[in-house]
């Protein structure tokens, strides 16, 4: 769990049911910026000469390739947030919504980059409930060649926690906050409502 003051402060904005649309994308993608510099910690660096104005030096620059894979829809609102630090980073898009009757994923778009099984893949969805469609977000990435995987989202429930580790227990997740349960209808509790209709102001 990615642990940060201003971290706290922003998800707490998204939990507040008085934010609108406008604020509460703000603050995702100021949270996503963050996340981004946490997981970015991880990524393995070179050794490359540079010449400065004055003088040659050494120095260091990341090794491999980035992509980031937001989960539509909702995962396009922390896309900004990667891209600030990471730039070069490719984006993917897979579409998945869940079936509201049976709480299942129904899978709706793909549209992958390349050079893939090369990158350093970051799949990312605010939410993390039953982690059916992160499992299966996951499970189309590695049919296209992914290996190096890694899932981050905002908050998670521990039976979307659970789903995601016995699926693919490879696959490092980062989260903001892990909260109590799912109800009834499979929302997390607390949470911070449907992410994708908040951020899009569609509720």
């Amino acid at each position: 769990m990615v642990e940060h003051p201003v971290l706290a402060d922003r998800l707490s904005v998204l939990r507040d049911r008085e934010t609108a649309h406008g604020a509460f994308r703000q603050a995702l993608f100021e949270a996503a910026a963050i996340m981004a510099v946490e997981v970015a910690r991880e990524l393995p660096v070179r050794d490359v000469e540079i010449e400065t104005p004055l003088e040659p030096t050494r120095g260091l620059r990341l090794r491999d390739e980035v992509a980031v894979v937001p989960v539509l829809r909702a995962g396009l609102g922390m896309v900004e947030g990667f891209l600030r630090l990471l730039p070069d980073a490719r984006v993917g898009h897979v579409g998945i919504y869940r079936d509201e009757q049976e709480h299942v994923p129904v899978s709706y778009y793909e549209r992958l980059p390349p050079r893939l099984p090369s990158s350093r893949v970051y799949v990312l969805d605010p939410m993390l409930a039953t982690g059916g469609s992160a499992v299966s977000a996951l499970e189309r990435l590695k049919r296209a060649g992914a290996r190096r995987l890694e899932l981050v989202c905002l908050v998670a429930a521990p039976q979307g926690l659970e789903a995601v580790q016995r699926a693919h227990p490879e696959v490092p997740v980062w989260t903001a906050a892990v909260d109590r349960e799912l109800d009834e209808n499979a929302y997390i509790r607390p949470g911070l409502g449907d992410a994708g209709d908040r951020v899009f102001g569609t509720v």
